[in-house]
């Protein structure tokens, strides 16, 4: 097994540093986020990056699990929604302007990966989204493409463009044709409907994608493990 190693990365935007695990010598850098409140070692300590070791290993992919600030942003309930959103977008502005272009500068690449599950699924997807020009590969894993359900139904042209069930439906499909987007659920995952929906926006606006559904399984660490793998090694295998 690859073993991670653990760093921090400041941030000018936010005013402190993030932590970091990275596995992985060499290969296309893959950005991942963990599900909702989880530490950035999350996505290790379920297996998920073990799913792939074969090409980390091998030197296919290196993989950069970052911290978010979830706890802090969008899931506290002591500060308003207009606090939340916010500092949710600092976050999105460090990843968009420090983080990503660090991890482009430092594999000499146009591009990046991005990946996660459930929540992480949503950061990745609205990174990916949003900002097109940085983005190759989504692995998008039960995930979520909205957070008006944490808003109170405050509005403002920040939600919106954080929540991409709405921006993209809204954007030129063009911008994203260039991107490889994988929408992963399955038939008994709480986030099928919402996935569904973005695949159907997606073909709207005739933007290629995978779709994939698997059957009997739910919205958890075995479904997810069992996926990426296919994904991954169908890009980068």
């Amino acid at each position: 097994m690859t073993t991670a190693e653990h760093t921090d990365y400041y941030s000018h935007i936010l005013g402190m540093s993030l932590k970091v695990e990275v596995t992985g010598h060499y290969g296309f850098p893959v950005i991942m986020f963990p599900t909702s409140r989880g530490s950035y070692t999350q996505n290790h300590d379920f297996k998920l990056n073990e799913s792939i070791e074969a090409l980390v290993s091998s030197g296919k992919v290196k993989l950069y699990n970052i911290q978010t600030l979830d706890s802090e942003s969008l899931y506290d309930k002591t500060i308003s929604p207009q606090e939340r959103i916010r500092i949710y977008e600092l976050w999105v502005q460090f990843m968009s302007q420090e983080f990503i272009p660090f991890i482009q500068k430092s594999h000499q690449t146009a591009r990046v990966a991005l990946a996660g599950a459930s929540f992480g699924g949503y950061h990745a997807a609205n990174l990916a989204f949003r900002f097109p020009d940085l983005v190759s590969h989504l692995f998008c894993l039960s995930g979520a493409f909205t957070i008006r359900n944490f808003m109170d139904g405050y509005n403002s042209d920040l939600v919106y463009f954080n929540c991409p069930r709405e921006f993209v439906l809204n954007d030129e499909g063009w911008k994203y044709r260039h991107m490889h987007i994988v929408l992963s659920t399955s038939d008994q995952d709480i986030c099928l409907d919402q996935t569904k929906e973005m695949s159907a926006i997606l073909n709207q606006k005739g933007i290629n994608h995978w779709y994939d559904e698997q059957k009997w399984i739910s919205h958890d660490w075995p479904l997810w493990r069992m996926v990426f793998p296919t994904f991954a090694g169908r890009f980068f295998g």
